[in-house]
């Protein structure tokens, strides 16, 4: 069955980095689209980027372009989220998702810009 396990969140001060992986199992990772969502305290969920299975192209939220970066290495079947110049505003649990942004997910990440 389709596994996704997020990790590399954690307590950041503003204008930090982190890096965020997912590791997949179960699927055809290679032939799949992935996606970074996060929901905020409060909030719905948020789509933040997505790249397709080659890695060829990629797509970001306004609220993150520029600052957040997306890859994937399909040989080991991992999905990255590299964060750069955090705010506040970007704390939240993130998720890696399958397909679409609402596509299966894992139990997610927290991230926490605070100083």
């Amino acid at each position: 069955q389709v596994q996704l396990v997020e990790s590399g969140g954690g307590l950041v001060q503003p204008g930090g980095s982190l890096r965020l992986s997912c590791a997949a199992s179960g699927f055809s990772f290679s032939n799949s689209a992935m996606n970074w969502v996060r929901q905020a305290p409060g909030k719905g969920l948020e789509w933040v980027s997505g790249i397709t299975g080659d890695g060829g192209s990629t797509k970001y939220a306004d609220s993150v372009r520029g600052r957040f970066t997306i890859y994937r290495d399909n040989a080991e079947k991992k999905l990255y989220l590299r964060m750069s110049r955090l705010t506040v505003e970007d704390t939240a649990i993130y998720y890696c998702t399958k397909d679409t942004a609402r596509g299966a997910r894992g139990q997610g990440t927290q991230v926490t810009v605070s100083s």
